[in-house]
């Protein structure tokens, strides 16, 4: 059985990856830091629920992942929408944590199980990576990091058997992002998603991600952007129908957290 281990698994893309990979027989390790939540969902996928924060953790906390096969780092987030000129840095600070420095962590904490099993770390970005936008320096900025920690980290690995890609999702309607972002606010979360025809779902990045990483061995996918068809870049997205034919697909297990 191969072991993954899932970052920010409690919520949004990160418990979506775990229940999809432990359905899909992976010995899953779910890390993050609300422990009642994150208990609750290991419990219910057969996992492995460890409770720490990212950005702090050290080894004594992961002593019970002896083999890993494949790393998801998942934590992350935004926070606020403002100006450059009236941001707040005490929430840059927080997103650089979570999203790069957090990152870091893991994967320096975790690489040598990842070499010992010559397996694959995923890194799951944003398309805010690809560009600026109005309000979001900080977001960008903290993703534009976590993908030159990625791009650095495949480099800096030539000659050594492990796969390392990164997953860029546009617009995933997973509601605690935005309402983290927010703070809490509902009606501001729910306007970012306003008649968008079918935003993805934490469970569509979570089948990207296990496609990847049941890949063979020898191959590498460096990068992957993933949009649902109403966003065709960053600043082009379609609110309206869509006119699709089928019906629309089956709701997803309810996985929360929001617009990357």
């Amino acid at each position: 059985m191969k072991t993954a281990v899932i970052t920010g698994a409690s919520s949004g893309i990160g418990e979506g990856c775990a229940r999809l990979l432990a359905r899909s027989g992976w010995k899953v390790f779910l890390m993050a830091r609300r422990r009642e939540r994150l208990e609750n969902i290991a419990r219910e996928i057969n996992g492995h629920a460890i409770i720490l924060d990212v950005t702090k953790a050290q080894e004594v906390e992961i002593g019970l992942v002896t083999h890993c096969d494949l790393l998801v780092n998942c934590a992350g987030g935004a926070l606020g929408l403002d100006a450059v000129r009236q941001a707040n840095a005490d929430d840059w600070t927080s997103m650089f944590n979570t999203n790069v420095l957090g990152t870091l962590r893991m994967t320096q904490l975790l690489l040598p199980r990842l070499i010992a099993s010559q397996g694959c770390i995923i890194n799951i970005t944003s398309t805010a990576a690809l560009g600026g936008y109005e309000g979001g320096g900080g977001y960008c900025a903290a993703k534009s990091a976590q993908r030159a920690l990625t791009q650095s980290l495949r480099l800096e690995m030539k000659g050594v058997p492990v796969r390392i890609t990164e997953v860029l999702p546009g617009m995933v309607h997973t509601p605690e992002f935005s309402l983290n972002r927010f703070c809490g606010d509902a009606e501001r979360a729910k306007a970012v998603y306003e008649n968008v025809d079918r935003p993805l779902s934490a469970e569509d990045i979570a089948q990207v991600v296990a496609t990847v990483a049941e890949l063979p061995a020898h191959v590498n996918v460096d990068e992957i952007v993933v949009r649902p068809v109403a966003q065709r870049a960053q600043h082009a997205l379609f609110r309206g129908s869509l006119g699709w034919r089928e019906a629309p697909p089956v709701a997803h297990s309810p996985v929360n957290e929001g617009e990357r």
